[in-house]
């Protein structure tokens, strides 16, 4: 690693640590990491049953991750996406393949703490093998600015494949966020998407999650939580269908608003073709609650303050 490689490296591991992360994650010789600033990558470590390959594509950057058939990877494996610069643009086009029967967990960490003008594009593929299970857990970290993130992910599961998948950004502002998931399930597979997002000013977030049960005994879920203070806006769009039978599905969608020029949308689109399935849905669209903010403004805390404390605890 040249020293230009060396001093970036460094940077971000110490953005990292202020977002409340352990250093030892990305610099670790005993579990899978990836550090990626901008359009670079800055290091890589690469464990039994975890490989990667990456390459230079215009604008950006294509990574390609392997899990080995058979491989339990015991360890989270640690990535870490973002940009010290203040403007700019980060694509990153990743693909993800999950041999049969292995079993691998992704704490992904997309930090942008001095953003002014800065877009995020990540567009993911996965690949699930027959009984393989893959988690994936990503957190933003964002400038009081916010952001414009572009989160897409199109996945195929296999028979008796397992996704677990959470998207989490409350820490600095959001700015722009529309995230695009859609994923394509075999039989007895079952796929869980989750998103939490504190929008704040005048965020914009739209958040689409869809879901096809294409195989006997698919389940699958979409679970969002968003709250909206201030001017911020929230439009959440979550589908499932159930095409084969025995296939169980819900979408979950819970929207707090919090100040008169916040606004949420919830739109749920399910459908079943056979009636062997059973697809629901649950939305809700509300304030937070009064006799909570009451409670703790009487103990001293500001309105302001007092509203942070109830969203993150409901977004923990």
């Amino acid at each position: 690693m040249n020293s230009d490689n060396s001093k970036e490296l460094q940077s971000m591991i110490e953005v990292y640590k202020r977002s409340g992360g352990n250093e030892k994650n990305l610099i670790s010789n005993e579990s899978g990491n990836i550090v990626i600033n901008e359009n670079k990558l800055l290091g890589k470590n690469e464990t039994s049953g975890f490989h990667v390959e990456h390459k230079s594509i215009k604008d950006g950057i294509k990574i390609k991750i392997f899990i080995d058939e058979g491989a339990k990877i015991e360890r989270p494996i640690h990535l870490c996406f973002g940009m010290l610069s203040k403007e700019g643009k980060q694509l990153i086009k990743s693909e993800f393949f999950i041999g049969k029967n292995a079993k691998a967990s992704f704490f992904a960490h997309c930090l942008f703490p001095n953003a002014k003008n800065i877009q995020h594009v990540m567009d993911s593929k996965v690949h699930i093998g027959e009984n393989a299970e893959m988690s994936y857990y990503e957190e933003h970290y964002h400038s009081e600015n916010g952001a414009m993130v572009y989160p897409k992910l199109r996945g195929k599961i296999e028979k008796g494949g397992k996704l677990l998948e959470e998207f989490k950004l409350v820490k600095g502002r959001v700015g722009t966020l529309k995230i695009d998931y859609e994923v394509d399930q075999g039989e007895r597979s079952s796929c869980e998407l989750f998103t939490k997002v504190y929008g704040k000013k005048d965020d914009n977030i739209e958040v689409r999650e869809a879901i096809h049960l294409n195989g006997k005994y698919a389940s699958g879920m979409t679970k969002s939580r968003i709250v909206l203070v201030d001017r911020a806006f929230g439009n959440v769009f979550g589908e499932i269908e159930g095409n084969y039978p025995y296939t169980r599905g819900h979408v979950d969608c819970h929207e707090i608003v919090q100040g008169k020029g916040a606004k949420a949308v919830s739109t749920p689109k399910i459908s079943v073709k056979t009636p062997l399935s059973r697809v629901t849905h649950e939305s809700a669209i509300g304030r937070i609650n009064k006799k909570e903010l009451e409670t703790l403004m009487a103990r001293g805390l500001t309105e302001d303050e007092a509203v942070d404390l109830i969203v993150n605890k409901l977004l923990k």
